[in-house]
Order: structure tokens, then sequence, then C-alpha cells
């Protein structure tokens, strides 16, 4: 008698779940993970990092709260969640409209890539550690980011492409971070990937007709687990009040500037996809920069200004600057690429000039999700 076929969403161990995808690798397109392995300001990146220096992290100072985040994971809610049922409708790929097909397989690539870039970070810092606190915490997001890779991958060889997800985590670049810049590049990926996917999910609940993919049924539960994860961020700065005082606030602002900017950027270049959304890609950034700001003030002691005069314009420069950067690198035009940087540049500093709004950060920095 044949054993059941195991699926991703129910391994509770990211090694398992990593081996079971690379063997389903063998059906994977090369198309879809030349695209994963592409490296610009725009894609999602793997990173690295001084692992002594998390593992000598103590949580003392965070006990209380440390456990209760523990104890939620370690419940696994979301265990079989991220596999199909009978909700996952028929997807008609064939007649789906060409630009939106490329758009959406573009997002879906992406999310998986920035999905797996997750978990291999965290399944390395578990395999390095010591620390047992530490491990545990990094085992369970792997765990969690290894599902919803698996799942986005799933939905792609649909369309008839996947990315391999093995032959990534050997031949991707890796950059390094420091610790800390890790915590508040993670910590904002975390929270704002949760703004983002709550904001397409609520709308798709008021407006149905406009999902036009069975895949955002799933993103209530998938957005919690980002959810999840930045509050195990939020708890790790937390224990050591230095990461946001004095010189770090710059850090942080330089980081809220980068992410907010990046994510204005990439959904401009999918006026297709938004559209079939039924989705304003200015409206939607708002509502993404909105909620993500109230959310970070668990934990840093500033906000960007999004209502600010300056800050609009600035986005709509940024972008611009990367629609002719983009022009000018498909056409060899050295002299427009190196004038589309210099704007790009210039926009990105005023967008980082704009005075940030300060505010005191409470004592506890737990928060469940309310949108």
């Amino acid at each position: 008698m044949n054993a059941p076929v195991k699926h991703t969403s129910d391994i509770t161990d990211a090694e398992e779940s990593l081996a079971l995808q690379e063997a389903q690798s063998v059906v994977d397109s090369e198309s879809a993970t030349e695209v994963a392995m592409s490296n610009t300001l725009l894609t999602p990146r793997f990173y690295t990092t001084d692992f002594d220096e998390m593992d000598a992290i103590d949580v003392s100072p965070v006990r209380k709260e440390w456990d209760q985040l523990i104890a939620q994971m370690v419940s696994d809610p979301n265990k079989g969640h991220f596999k199909k049922n009978d909700d996952w409708d028929h997807v008609d790929w064939d007649n789906m409209e060409p630009e939106l097909k490329k758009e959406f397989i573009d997002f879906l690539i992406s999310s998986c890539t920035a999905e797996f870039s997750g978990c291999v970070l965290y399944k390395e810092m578990k395999r390095r550690g010591n620390n047992k606190d530490i491990t545990q915490l990094f085992q369970l997001m792997a765990r969690d980011e290894a599902r919803h890779a698996g799942f986005i991958n799933d939905a792609l060889r649909e369309a008839g492409v996947a990315v391999n997800l093995g032959f990534l985590t050997q031949k991707k670049k890796y950059t390094y971070f420091r610790p800390k810049f890790i915590y508040y590049a993670t910590y904002l990926s975390e929270k704002i990937g949760y703004a983002r996917y709550i904001t397409i999910f609520r709308h798709l609940q008021d407006s149905p007709e406009y999902r036009f993919h069975p895949i955002f049924k799933w993103f209530e539960e998938w957005c919690n687990d980002e959810f999840s994860h930045g509050e195990a961020f939020a708890l790790l700065m937390k224990t050591d009040p230095k990461l946001t005082r004095g010189i770090n606030v710059l850090w942080i602002k330089f980081f809220l500037t980068a992410v907010y900017g990046t994510m204005y950027v990439r959904d401009h270049q999918r006026p297709a996809f938004h559209k079939a959304l039924g989705v304003d890609p200015d409206w939607y950034a708002h509502e993404v920069f909105v909620k993500t700001s109230k959310l970070t003030k668990q934990i840093f002691p500033i906000t960007l200004d999004i209502d600010h005069p300056r800050w609009q314009r600035g986005l709509e420069r940024l972008q611009q600057a990367n629609v002719d950067l983009a022009e000018a690198q498909a056409g060899g035009q050295v002299l427009r690429k190196l004038w589309a940087q210099t704007r790009a540049a210039a926009a990105f500093v005023s967008l980082f000039a704009i005075p940030a709004k300060k505010h005191t950060v409470p004592a506890s920095v737990r928060m469940e999700p309310a949108y």
C-alpha cells in the first residue's frame, strides 16, 4: 500500500519542506528561476549576517511577551492551510489577458522568492545557533516561509512555470547585512507584507468580482503569519534599546524610506495586475503606508510623514526615473542611464529629507492583527 503523499502545508520542519520542494523541481521552469535569480534594487534578495551576534541575544527583558508569542507559533494555527481545496477555483491561464498573465506571474515569482529568502535566512540561523530561544524562533519562522513559498510554487505550476528553489539556495547571490540591519529590513518586510495582503484581502471581500485568482482567498491566514514574524523582530529589537535610539533612528528612517519607495515603484510596474484587482496603485500604496506606519509605532520612535506635500511628488519622481532607467538599460544608452540613476538618487534623498513624525514607543510592543 502506498504511503500518503506529503504536502508542504503539513510539514513542520523547514528542512523536510525544502527537500520535498527540491524533489518537485524537476518540472520547474528555467524562465521562472531566471527571474527569481535576478538581482536589482527592486527584486527580493537573499541575506546573510553575523549569526554569532544573533545567537548571543538575551530575551530576558521581554521574556513574558516572548513566551506568549512562541506558544502561539508552536500551536501552528495554519498547519495544513496552504494547499488547494474545494475553494480553489479553476484558472483559465490560456485565455488570461497576456499583459495580466505576465504581470501576475511576475508578482507570484517575486512573492515566492521573497518568502523563500526569509526561509533560507531563518533556517541558517537555526542551523548555526545554540541559543534555544533564538533557534526555536527561527525554526518556526522558517517553517512558515517554506510553506508560503511552496504554496506559491504550486500556483505557478498551473501556469506551466515554477521556481527551482533548490537551485536558488545554491546559486543566488547573498547580500551581507549586519544584524541590526536585518532587524530593520526584515521587520519592515513582514509588517508591510501583512499590510499589503490584508488590504487586498479586505478589498476582495467587499468586491469579489475582482478576485481573478483563488490564491487571494488564502491571504488572511498568510498575512497573519507575516504579522507574527514582525512581532518577533519587534521583540528582538526591544531586547536592545540602543537599536531604536541615537544614530540608529536615522537608519530606521532610511529603511522606512527605502521599503516604502521600493514598494511604490514595483507596484507601478504592474498596471494590468492592479486594474484586474480593481485597485488604484496610488490608493493602494497610501493604504499600505498608513497601516504600516500605525503598526511600526510599536517599536520605531518615528514614522514617515506620508501626508507631506513633497511625499507623493517624490514617489512619482522616483517612479519616473525608474521607468527611464529601465528604458535606458534596454537600449544600451549609457548617458541616459546615468541621468536616470542621478534623478532616482535625488528623488530618494528628497523623500528621506522630509522631517519624520516622532512619538513615544509603548512599554509593551505586542500587538494583534486588527485590520
